[in-house]
């Protein structure tokens, strides 16, 4: 069996002045008494789709700890999704008013 590549998925360029991301940190900082680690990395695929489709939309990308990706090792730390999950319910109950 031979692989065939259909198309090449764009990439996005993260906005570290993104108001979205001070939200953010701003709820994590709240709900764990720490900074978090804000960093760019090979992820965020949906973000590169979403850029190329909508120029210019505030976006970020974040979610629990995976490990060896797309591998036959691949494991995501349980904890950290607990974490997350705490986090996204936490976003969600504080999107700001507009």
């Amino acid at each position: 069996m031979c692989c065939q590549l259909f198309g090449l998925l764009p990439g996005w360029t993260p906005n570290v002045d993104s108001p979205i991301l001070k939200v953010l940190v701003d709820i994590y900082e709240r709900l764990h008494q720490q900074k978090p680690e804000v960093v760019a990395c090979h992820a965020g695929l949906e973000c590169g789709i979403l850029g190329a489709n909508y120029p210019g939309m505030d976006m970020i990308s974040f979610g629990p700890t995976i490990l060896g990706a797309h591998s036959p090792d691949e494991r995501v730390s349980v904890s950290s999704v607990q974490k997350y999950w705490k986090y996204v319910l936490e976003i969600l109950n504080n999107i700001p008013v507009k």
